[in-house]
């Protein structure tokens, strides 16, 4: 396989991986379950050699530019955070780990935090951001990345300028597999009007989430929820209650929702609900523009 750069996006849980060859195209992918919170600090190189190992050469050094997680204090080498607002790259503020093979040369990119009107951190969406942009530098509004942590970001002029987060996705496996109601809620499934009514019910009642939480429990005791219905129905209460709380972003903005497909259909529904129109682009579509984008620019500013 002629490959002459590898990207990756080394999340908390999963990892992805791309190699791509001479014109930027990506001609083969990889994915595992072997995300930062499952690698120990010495095994990341060794993690990411035994995902790639068909694409590296058998001479000479390849290029791999890292995204996420693995720049974390507790994953592979910390790359500090940029200071929002700022543009979602910094080539000058990457890290390069040692590594004992030497046919990779590895450099892992900074996050971005800000301390107004909040204080937060992302690491790994603004590649997805970056990777928007490139479509449409001149975008100014709301950039929603939902998932384990869902971010609500502030782009405007080329520049991350604020961004929230929201921990729903989280709550949402936690209350699904770890709570009281894990017992009445399935692991899949999906009804469409029973969502819409959750996020309508918390959209207008927010202070009443915790009490309609316990609810679900009690409807599937007595009144036979199903737990299809109720895995929609706690879907839509914490989605709901997330919108009502970050309306200052996204109320008469241009909103984009980068995601997975299921989730950001979810977000998108949501959203078109309050009237706000959205485009939904995929992650890792994202994610592999962002990479093109940065290997772009470190290779224009390494030829200057």
């Amino acid at each position: 396989m002629n490959s002459q750069w590898i990207g990756v996006d080394w999340g908390t849980s999963n990892l992805r991986a791309w190699s791509f060859d001479g014109d930027n195209n990506v001609i083969a992918q990889a994915r595992a379950a072997s995300g930062m919170t499952r690698v120990n600090g010495s095994e990341f190189e060794t993690v990411l050699l035994q995902m790639t190992e068909n694409w590296l050469p058998q001479s000479g050094r390849i290029d791999v530019i890292v995204s996420g997680m693995a720049g974390a204090r507790h994953g592979w080498a910390e790359a500090p955070y940029l200071a929002a607002p700022c543009a979602p790259f910094a080539p000058e503020k990457s890290v390069s780990p040692q590594v004992s093979d030497p046919r990779i040369g590895v450099t892992i990119l900074p996050g971005v935090r800000t301390t107004s009107p909040s204080i937060d951190v992302i690491r790994g969406e603004e590649t997805q951001i970056a990777g928007y942009l490139c479509r449409e530098p001149d975008f100014d509004g709301i950039i929603c990345l939902p998932g384990t942590h869902t971010k609500w970001v502030h782009v405007s002029n080329g520049l991350i300028v604020s961004f929230r987060t929201f921990m729903s996705g989280e709550l949402f496996d936690l209350l699904t597999n770890q709570s009281s109601l894990s017992c009445c809620i399935a692991k899949a499934g999906h009804n469409q009007e029973a969502f819409k009514e959750a996020v309508e019910t918390s959209m207008s009642q927010p202070t009443s989430l915790v009490a309609r939480l316990f609810g679900i429990r009690a409807e599937s005791l007595l009144e036979g929820l199903s737990p299809a219905d109720a895995r929609s129905r706690l879907s839509g209460l914490l989605i709901g209650a997330e919108l009502a709380s970050c309306k200052p972003f996204w109320l008469g903005r241009r909103t984009v929702v980068i995601g997975e497909t299921k989730i950001a259909e979810a977000y998108a529904l949501s959203l078109e609900m309050q009237k706000v129109e959205t485009e939904i682009l995929d992650a890792s579509d994202a994610t592999i523009a962002g990479l093109r984008a940065f290997r772009n620019q470190t290779t224009v500013e390494a030829t200057q």
